[in-house]
C-alpha cells in the first residue's frame, strides 16, 4: 500500500520504519508504541525547516530581480498550511495516515493542520533516508508545481497598496489603455499610476487580471 504514496511523492524509502514514523500522528504512537516520540512531530520540525531552505533557494535563483520582501511572501503563500494540504489531498495522503481512534473518530484524515505537518514530515524522512536530493525531489516533483497558482492568487494590488501608504498623501489610480480582440476572447491593457506618474503597466483576460500584473511590475520597479 505504501509503494502508492512513494510513488506520488518520487521517492522510494529504504526505511520504511521512517516512513510509518513520518504518517504516525501522535495518537496513534501513544495507543500503539507508548511513546510519543514515535510520531511525526520530530521530523515535522526538521521538514519545515528543510522545505523552507529548498524553497528559499529555488525563489532565489528563479526570480532573480525581485527583493528579499516579495520572495519572503511568495515562499510563506508556497509552504503555508493551505498550499501543503492541497498538495497532501492531491495524492490522497489521509489515506495512508496512522491515527488513533479518538483521532480517526474526528475527521483527522481530512483535517488541513495534519496533512500539511505529515508533508513536512515526508520531507524530512526522506532527507534522513537518501540526503537532500531525495528531500529535493519531493520539494520539486510535489510542492514547487504550486509555484503557479500561488503567483496568480497573489494580490498584488493590496500590497502595493499597503506599501505606498507608508508614506502620506499617496494616490494610486488604475486606467484602462486599451482592449483587443474578440469579445469571446480579450486582451485588457491597464496601467497604475501613483499621484498621477505612471509606475505599471500589465495585460490580462480581465480588467482584474491586468489590474494584478500592473501593481505586480510596480512593487518590482519601486520596491
Amino acid at each position: 500500500m505504501l509503494s502508492k504514496l512513494e510513488e506520488a511523492l518520487g521517492y522510494v524509502y529504504k526505511d520504511k520504519e521512517l516512513l510509518r514514523t513520518a504518517l504516525s500522528h501522535t495518537s496513534y504512537a501513544n495507543e500503539v508504541y507508548k511513546d510519543s516520540l514515535r510520531s511525526y512531530e520530530r521530523l515535522e520540525f526538521l521538514g519545515d525547516a528543510i522545505l523552507g531552505f529548498a524553497t528559499a533557494e529555488y525563489l532565489f535563483h528563479t526570480f532573480p530581480t525581485k527583493q528579499e520582501g516579495e520572495l519572503t511572501k511568495i515562499r510563506a503563500e508556497l509552504v503555508c498550511e493551505k498550499s501543503l494540504a492541497e498538495v497532501a489531498q492531491q495524492i490522497h495522503l489521509g489515506d495512508y495516515l496512522l491515527l488513533g481512534n479518538g483521532e480517526e473518530q474526528s475527521g483527522g484524515r481530512s483535517r488541513a493542520s495534519i496533512l500539511c505537518d505529515v508533508m513536512e514530515a515526508l520531507i524530512a524522512a526522506a532527507y534522513l533516508d537518501g540526503g537532500g536530493a531525495a528531500a529535493k525531489a519531493i520539494v520539486s516533483g510535489r510542492i514547487l508545481p504550486m509555484l503557479t497558482q500561488v503567483l496568480h492568487t497573489h494580490d498584488y494590488k493590496t500590497e502595493l497598496q499597503e506599501l505606498v501608504q507608508r508614506k502620506r498623501d499617496q494616490l494610486l489610480h488604475y486606467e484602462l489603455i486599451g482592449e483587443h480582440g474578440p469579445d469571446h476572447c480579450k486582451e485588457f491593457s491597464v496601467r497604475v499610476l501613483l499621484n498621477g506618474v505612471e509606475v505599471g503597466r500589465g495585460v490580462g483576460t480581465s480588467k482584474k487580471r491586468a489590474e494584478q500584473a500592473a501593481a505586480a511590475q510596480a512593487i518590482e520597479k519601486l520596491f
